[in-house]
């Protein structure tokens, strides 16, 4: 039989995930952000539970191809924009929106030859310091396009620094704003923190919001709130089930480096997962997990194929019963992956995309 790893993408729960982000913004459309092979859940997986989208918004013209081969017929935008010049080809013939961020891409866009003008979003850097156009330069670059016949309409877009912290969205929404306000054209700011703090501010949500890691039944202010307090369900399950059990007496250690040592005479199970399927590495002794649907504690150094949990005051577990490293249990209590993701220092973003592609990826 196949190893007894899995992800299982819960169809129902990105449906009500993106129900719950168009209930905080209703008066607004949602670009999801599908980027990174869906954060780690699989475009194919995804494509049912996301579909009431208004359109996606992705990185990779080979993912932009994979939507238009599973149907959707609707806007996609590439949140990066183009990288070459013959990557405008790909977007006339797949009917591809485009964020332009720098001047190399009106360069390009210059000199493409098409019969049907492109759709665009040009990028204001507001403070993110990452992509766009400085406010200053953000003017000329909106001439320039404007001049182009191989452009259609022009959005305007910038992207939020903090809105996920109590420092918040306002600086950044005033440089937008005095720079931008006299220029037509639809807009596009909000993440998912902004949508769920901000969601009835209009100024925020705009006419496109760009939703990613909370259809993902992740919190995006995580440490402020966790999922539950915005009503976000998980959308990946990794289950696994326990292929070894080893007793242990007091002064035991268990794993490479014997990390964890044994104070009392007690049980640990074996779980067919480690950091070769994306589980971190540096996870610690301690962090969460469930085995049968109830909450213990990973033990040790998390090995590449495998990791040991605390089996006490569990007398009853054998050998097959299952193990939830995050997410959903069959039985239904759940393990919040961003919980997983702080007792390892990092983020439940991180989590998601490095799922490793040996694990086995289905839909419910």
């Amino acid at each position: 039989m196949p190893r007894p790893l899995q992800a299982v993408i819960h169809t129902q729960a990105l449906r009500h995930n993106l129900g719950r982000l168009r209930q905080s913004a209703p008066q607004t459309r949602v670009w999801a952000v599908v980027k990174a092979n869906a954060y780690g859940h699989g475009l194919a997986q995804v494509f049912d539970g996301l579909r009431g989208a208004d359109g996606f918004a992705l990185l990779d013209l080979n993912e932009a191809q994979t939507l238009r081969d599973l149907g959707w017929r609707g806007p996609v935008l590439l949140l990066e924009g183009v990288f070459e010049q013959r990557d405008l080809e790909l977007c006339s013939r797949l009917d591809l929106w485009h964020v332009v961020h720098h001047e190399a891409q009106i360069d390009m866009l210059s000199k493409h030859k098409t019969q049907v003008p492109q759709r665009v979003f040009l990028k204001m850097n507001s403070g993110m310091n990452r992509l766009g156009f400085t406010p200053q330069a953000f003017r000329s670059a909106w001439v320039r396009l404007n001049a182009l016949p191989q452009v259609d309409e022009i959005s305007l877009m910038t992207h939020f620094a903090r809105a996920d912290d109590a420092h918040g969205v306002e600086d950044q929404l005033s440089v937008f704003a005095q720079h931008s306000n006299d220029f037509p054209g639809e807009r596009s700011l909000a993440n998912s923190a902004a949508v769920l703090r901000h969601g009835a501010r209009e100024d925020v949500t705009a006419d496109w919001v760009r939703t990613g890691i909370a259809m993902y039944g992740s919190s995006p202010d995580h440490g402020l709130h966790d999922a539950a307090h915005w009503d976000l369900r998980p959308a990946m399950s990794l289950r696994s089930r326990l292929v070894g059990m080893q007793p242990l007496k007091a002064g035991d250690s268990v794993g490479y480096g014997g990390t964890f040592t044994a104070t009392q005479d007690m049980t640990v199970g074996i779980v067919a997962c480690g950091y070769a399927d994306g589980y971190p590495r540096h996870a610690p002794t301690g962090s969460p997990v469930l085995v049968n649907g109830v909450r213990t504690r990973t033990l040790g150094r998390v090995s590449m194929d495998m990791l040991c949990v605390d089996l006490s005051g569990l007398p009853s577990v054998v050998i097959g019963d299952e193990v939830t490293l995050w997410g959903c249990a069959s039985s239904g209590e759940l393990l919040c992956i961003d919980e997983v993701a702080a007792a390892a220092g990092t983020v439940g973003y991180e989590l998601m995309c490095a799922l490793a592609a040996r694990v086995a990826v289905t839909a419910d």
